[in-house]
């Protein structure tokens, strides 16, 4: 009931978010037990979209399917040129195309594959002299230059031009690398699925040199997942489509709250206290975790 009850504020969460010049988007499964049509061990998703700009939301939502046409609803009203990352899974192709976005795709993504590349190495053949372990100091470069960016506190214009400076260059070695080993491993190889996936990726992996405010990763939507990813380990499943929605509605609730710097309990205290007298747009608006009044 509380999950329901709530709707009102995760819809205007949505609205807020749709807005947002950048967004993040990543899903995982969920099992419903109760579905109508659908046998138990059938897999269904939880998705999480994040926004990169204006008051931080990390939206979850309930769905039976991972299909595109799920996806494209998700994004359905998102901001006309708004960049998108995401992984490479082929349905947000279509959001990006359908509405207009900048597709970004995750350099941590990326470098995961080259981490269980090298990792399958023995350790006598470990070394610079191997692909991966040059991918992935390569890699460690570009954020380098992030690193350095969030240091001296640098604004779109001037992160765009350290990019243009060192990230460019760094990407150009990359590519070199990329291509003078892709069709000398094999392509089921850890070393040439990680190869093959950069290179489809490239791309969308090199288009955030183009603009300062340009993410170099997926971690915002990946940092808000994982708590549900870790309690699903303990609960397992939803007894019910209803349960399943509840529960989207309440980590988005509890993930917003966090990523605004506001400590879940006291937000969700406040929030079922003022919710019943709420009636209008205005009021629901006040509940908010970026305009919620918290007792001090």
């Amino acid at each position: 009931k509380v999950g329901a009850a709530v709707t009102p504020v995760i819809n205007l969460l949505r609205d807020h978010l749709l807005d947002a010049q950048i967004l993040y988007g990543d899903e995982t499964e969920l099992q419903v037990l109760k579905e109508d049509g659908r046998p138990a061990q059938r897999k269904s998703y939880l998705w999480v979209q994040a926004s990169g700009t204006g008051p931080p939301v990390r939206l979850f939502t309930y769905a039976p399917s991972r299909s595109a046409q799920t996806a494209l609803g998700l994004y359905l009203g998102a901001a006309k040129g708004a960049a998108l990352m995401t992984d490479g899974y082929d349905a947000y192709t279509s959001v990006a195309a359908d509405n207009e976005l900048v597709h970004l795709a995750c350099w941590a993504h990326v470098r995961r594959k080259f981490v269980e590349a090298e990792a399958a190495l023995p350790k006598a053949a470990r070394g610079l002299e191997q692909p991966a372990t040059q991918l992935l100091a390569l890699i460690a470069a570009l954020y380098a230059c992030e690193a350095q960016a969030e240091e001296q506190k640098l604004d779109a214009v001037r992160r765009r031009q350290l990019r243009q400076d060192r990230s460019v260059q760094i990407l150009a070695q990359i590519e070199a690398l990329v291509l003078a080993h892709l069709h000398s491993v094999l392509p089921q190889s850890l070393l040439g699925r990680g190869l093959h996936y950069l290179h489809e990726q490239w791309p969308k992996l090199v288009r955030f040199v183009d603009d300062g405010r340009y993410p170099l990763d997926n971690n915002h939507a990946e940092n808000a997942i994982r708590p549900f990813v870790i309690g699903r380990k303990n609960w397992l499943f939803s007894d019910s489509v209803g349960g399943a929605q509840a529960s989207a509605n309440l980590y988005t609730l509890i993930e917003t709250a966090k990523a605004n710097g506001i400590e879940p309990y006291r937000y969700l205290r406040q929030l079922f206290q003022d919710l019943p007298a709420a009636q209008s747009v205005d009021d629901f608006e006040a509940l908010l975790p970026w305009n919620i009044k918290l007792p001090a």
